[in-house]
């Protein structure tokens, strides 16, 4: 049968939203790149309220902050990185340095991290302290050389957990600054705030604009929209456990998706039932109902494989996998951002602390990238070096054929130049060319 929808998204265009956010990123962009800190600190002082002396914390400002944390805070942060940290490591020992003879002389390649990272930290409703953990932890195991982050203020105060989880993954610079000019201060540079190579973590729709119009003159880790969770589900499934898990994700925003994909009709509409039940005592319920009412969706489908196959097509960020054998997605699904395997594993737990990382694909980005990883933190360059004469004289002959047939002479010559001087093949350009110096 085809696809049932028990619940549909209510499906609106924003365009006109969209265009004024990108018009308004432009105008921030572009007075940030002519007047430096003077721009950048108009525009933290009327999105944020916030002008201090110094957008840059001494150390004795991040000592202040640490200390007035609980110590079973601190004590979190430290064990959730550490998970961060392991698995980054863990990561990071698949990549290896490589060098091969092709013919007598060698090609090859070597992973270098990025000298300079900025790691951008949400703030705002949701102090989002665990990107800290994703983008600083792991740029660090890459061995990124030195890492800038920042952080909007909360309601006009420093975001004292944040500040520690930056610090605790080992940033080398922490700025409270936040939103757009956050983003264009990072990659254009300023007086006071050093120019990076490379921007990752996630933000609200001004900050993956400004990555998004940045992009090329920095490297950006996704182009990201709002937060997405799909569960596939089965006849084992428990209602109550699938509606907990969708509500988790969609009080995220009010425009992030929370998709249903069932094999059993009474799961579905279980499901329906025990989320509005949920959303009467859920203290986020002003932003989960509304993204469940406008992007919730829960569809029936004929068999577990055909909620693969429909999974896989919506390409969702997250994809939880509550069915009687939960490993069968590894094999069945390959477009996503991350899966949840079984109901003792919920998408929350790779959200804040089980060591994956957080920043995934989101709008169907899923079908041609992965997630932000170690990774992304090192580029991977090739050398070569030829070191037999007779090969290099080969080499260029075939180089000079291969770049006539394009058209490409200056090529050709760099070729012919190597077969003259180790075959002593002989060229007319040359002999010219030597006879007017």
């Amino acid at each position: 049968m085809a696809p049932i929808h028990l619940k549909s998204a209510l499906v609106t265009s924003n365009a006109e939203g969209n265009q004024k956010v990108t018009q308004l990123v432009q105008g921030i962009i572009q007075d940030i790149r002519t007047n430096g800190d003077k721009a950048v600190r108009s525009y933290s002082e009327r999105f944020d309220k916030w002008s201090p002396p110094s957008f840059k914390l001494s150390p004795g400002q991040i000592e202040a902050c640490i200390a007035e944390l609980p110590a079973q805070t601190i004590k979190d942060i430290k064990s959730a990185q550490e998970n961060v940290r392991r698995f980054a490591q863990a990561q990071r020992s698949t990549i290896k340095d490589l060098e091969v003879e092709i013919q007598p002389g060698v090609v090859g390649h070597k992973n270098n991290p990025i000298d300079r990272v900025g790691a951008y930290i949400p703030g705002g409703r949701y102090p989002l302290l665990a990107s800290a953990h994703m983008t600083v932890t792991t740029a660090k195991v890459a061995g990124v050389k030195e890492i800038i982050a920042c952080t909007p203020p909360i309601l006009g105060q420093l975001p004292n957990a944040t500040v520690a989880a930056a610090h605790f993954a080992g940033a080398d610079e922490i700025h409270i600054l936040g939103g757009t000019q956050a983003i264009a201060a990072m990659a254009i540079g300023t007086e006071s705030i050093k120019k990076v190579n490379f921007i990752a973590g996630p933000g609200n729709a001004f900050v993956a604009e400004a990555k998004r119009l940045l992009f090329g003159e920095i490297g950006i880790d996704l182009f990201a929209g709002p937060t997405e969770t799909l569960i596939v589900a089965d006849e084992y499934a428990d209602p109550f456990t699938v509606a907990t898990d969708l509500l988790s994700q969609a009080e995220h925003g009010p425009d992030s998706p929370a998709v249903l994909i069932t094999s059993s009709e009474e799961v579905g509409r279980q499901t329906i039932k025990v989320v509005q039940t949920l959303l009467k005592q859920l203290p986020t319920a002003d932003l989960a109902s509304r993204s469940w009412e406008d992007f919730g969706e829960v569809v029936l489908v004929d068999g577990i494989d055909e909620a693969f196959r429909v999974a896989d097509e919506y390409c969702s960020e997250h994809v939880q996998i509550l069915t009687e054998r939960p490993r069968e997605a590894l094999e069945k699904m390959t477009n996503y951002g991350a899966l949840f395997l079984g109901e003792r594993t919920c998408v929350s737990y790779g959200d804040k602390c089980i060591g994956t990382n957080h920043v995934l694909p989101t709008r169907k980005a899923g079908n041609y990238t992965g997630g932000l990883w170690v990774g992304k933190f090192l580029k991977t360059q090739t050398y070569q070096e030829v070191r037999d004469d007779r090969v290099s004289a080969e080499l260029g002959q075939l180089c000079a054929r291969c770049s006539r047939a394009e058209n490409f002479e200056g090529h050709a010559r760099s070729g012919d130049l190597r077969a003259h001087y180790y075959l002593h093949e002989e060229y007319d350009w040359i002999k010219q060319a030597k006879a007017a110096l």
